[in-house]
């Protein structure tokens, strides 16, 4: 089935997909650390064989290339994840997407002895084309993690504020952290710079958060 909607150069989207009949694709740590690096190294104009890198290499010790687009955030759920990019090379969407969709998919196989389809059909898109939705997405991306503590949050009253933020700022699967400041080799897989400021200091997007946290209630 094509997709309706086409990529444009400068253009900002929001990235999903989740697993084949909602089935859970992260199923430990270690994929989860897989996909994350493979976020890196499919953005680029290069090959790289991640079985090849020597265990412990930082990120970008191995050269990937240029970027194929512009990743501005991503967060990892059980079943699905998200992502934030920007289209900076033609067909540079398309290409990331089908480099990171296969190569975690036959890791994923191999590592479990299953065969077929591993998503649910093509990545789903959407345009982010004003500044109002581009900034709600990213507190809609990087809030993802607080249903697993607190289910129906969107839909009623956070019960436990504080511990929504302890677990965001304890959730390594997106970059939240490297929105508020905190120093990881993950944060190379980002290129904020390529989006909107809208924030001015680490204390700033905090505080952004922490609204959306106080009142979800009615939210989209």
């Amino acid at each position: 089935m094509q997709r309706k909607l086409t990529f444009s150069e400068g253009e900002f989207y929001h990235i999903y997909n989740r697993g084949t009949d909602k089935r859970d694709i992260f199923l430990d740590n270690r994929d989860r650390e897989r996909f994350v690096k493979l976020l890196f190294y499919a953005n680029g104009t290069q090959p790289v064989v991640l079985k090849d890198i020597p265990q412990g290499r930082p990120l970008g010790s191995v050269d990937k290339g240029n970027s194929i687009v512009a990743l501005g955030a991503y967060c990892l759920m059980p079943n699905h994840f998200h992502l934030l990019v920007k289209e900076i090379s033609e067909g540079g969407i398309t290409k990331f997407m089908s480099k990171l969709s296969t190569a975690y998919s036959m890791y994923f196989n191999k590592k479990n002895g299953r065969t077929g389809a591993l998503f649910e059909g093509k990545f789903k898109a959407t345009h982010a084309n004003n500044d109002t939705y581009l900034k709600y997405l990213l507190s809609y991306i990087h809030l993802n993690p607080v249903k697993n503590v607190e289910a129906g949050w969107k839909e009623n009253t956070i019960l436990n504020r504080e511990n929504a933020k302890q677990y965001l700022e304890k959730y390594i699967y997106s970059s939240y952290l490297d929105y508020i400041g905190e120093a990881r080799p993950e944060k190379d897989i980002l290129d904020t710079e390529a989006f909107p400021e809208y924030f001015s200091s680490f204390g700033d997007f905090k505080n952004f958060i922490d609204e959306w946290l106080s009142y979800p209630k009615g939210r989209p």
